[in-house]
């Protein structure tokens, strides 16, 4: 396979753009990505993979959602292939792009990610979520979830949220409860230790112009906030937020021809998908899997890693990617949060966008702001939080879930020239 390197990444700031449409989010993400990629031109874009999860479910924009979005920015004759693979579309898109150029087919191709998740009907918009599991067995699903907790002891308060999966909150949220509660039990993780994540990212986001929340939380405002279920809170969890996002990928040759490019290699692009293990099976957990083939792609070990985008939609993700990915051991998540390791200044910064949990979370843009973090960081542009002398970064993106865990993951290895 071919070197494949990152000339040009762009986003638009994720947010409620209520105003704003499909067509519009992808416009500017494109514009900003193609003068970020200094030097390229539209008509060198040879494919384009175009990430999305549900234009089609609010608009019945089904079918050719990237043939539609991208015609009007001069983007047609060549393949386009339309990516919905969960929250992890967009680094799907990625991989497809790296692949096009890595596999000699292409010199030069698009990754795009676009999402308008805002609805004034928020029923609706949690019920988008629910695509993301087996949903002609999805009582048997929530069933396998509940599982988790048998003969677990673990005190949980009266008012745990109740009912409301897909109504009054996303589903995800009760698959992400049911995880943090065993791992609480097992391991004895502290509600006050995903606390401390979820201002940590906070605190992260409050420099990132591009971001969702750009204020401060301090812990306590974080415990003390409305419960969405048990143990997670509010600002523990993503938002509902659109946004669109980008990179442009060339070949070592192509490269040549960009004098002012400030390039970033992609040293490994793996994608997969879950098992069916069972829950106690940590070590055969997805991230643990496929960040391990990472690794050896790259040729780097998890010590090497200078900072991560991690798939945050709540704090606990951090905390299990954390674990799952080698940065510290099985059950010490919440400890290795506390220490301070996973903050601007500590031993390996994680989500110093802010994450899903401040950032933002557009579903089919998600992966690719990860990337935008990642490259700025690597470049030494991103401002007051820049992670001093970085040259090597991880971004975990995963999407679904199926059984224990996620059904889609892609997990990103980049590093500095």
């Amino acid at each position: 396979m071919r070197k494949v390197y990152i000339v040009g990444v762009g986003m638009t700031r994720f947010a409620k753009h209520r105003n704003r449409s499909e067509k519009d989010l992808t416009a500017e993400a494109f514009a900003k990505t193609l003068e970020d990629a200094a030097g390229v031109k539209t008509g060198d874009i040879q494919s384009a993979w175009f990430s999305n999860t549900t234009w089609g479910y609010f608009n019945m924009q089904h079918s050719i959602k990237g043939q539609v979005a991208l015609r009007p920015l001069g983007i047609e004759g060549i393949p386009i292939t339309n990516v919905e693979n969960a929250c992890a579309c967009a680094s799907t898109a990625l991989h497809g792009a790296w692949k096009d150029v890595a596999s000699g087919m292409y010199e030069c191709s698009l990754a795009i990610g676009m999402e308008k998740l805002y609805n004034e009907d928020k029923a609706k918009t949690f019920m988008a979520f629910s695509s993301g599991v087996d949903v002609s067995n999805i009582n048997e699903h929530m069933k396998t979830l509940r599982s988790i907790m048998e003969g677990v002891k673990l005190d949980i308060p009266s008012d745990d949220g109740g009912q409301g999966a897909g109504q009054s909150r996303s589903a995800f949220m009760d698959v992400y409860a049911s995880a943090v509660r065993w791992h609480m039990a097992r391991y004895g993780t502290t509600q006050r230790q995903l606390a401390v994540i979820a201002s940590k990212n906070h605190f992260h986001s409050s420099m990132n112009p591009y971001a969702q929340f750009q204020s401060n939380m301090s812990v306590e405002e974080i415990l003390q906030a409305r419960s969405v279920v048990w143990p997670l809170t509010v600002p523990m969890c993503a938002p509902i937020g659109d946004g669109s996002a980008a990179a442009i990928v060339c070949s070592e040759n192509f490269l040549k021809k960009l004098p002012l490019a400030r390039p970033v290699k992609i040293m490994a692009s793996v994608l997969g998908s879950g098992t069916n293990r069972k829950h106690t099976e940590e070590e055969l957990d997805i991230a643990v899997r496929i960040s391990r083939q990472a690794y050896e792609i790259a040729g780097v070990g998890p010590e090497e890693i200078d900072l991560a985008e991690v798939h945050d939609a709540t704090s606990f993700g951090e905390l299990h990617q954390c674990e799952s990915l080698g940065f510290c051991k099985l059950g010490e998540g919440g400890p290795y949060a506390d220490s301070g390791a996973t903050k601007l200044g500590g031993k390996k910064p994680v989500n110093t966008s802010g994450g899903l949990e401040s950032r933002g979370h557009p579903i089919g843009a998600s992966g690719l702001g990860q990337i935008f973090e990642l490259v700025i960081q690597l470049r030494h542009e991103a401002g007051p939080r820049q992670v001093e002398g970085c040259r090597v970064a991880l971004a975990e993106n995963g999407g679904g879930n199926l059984a224990f865990e996620e059904a889609a993951m892609g997990i990103h290895i980049l590093g500095r020239i």
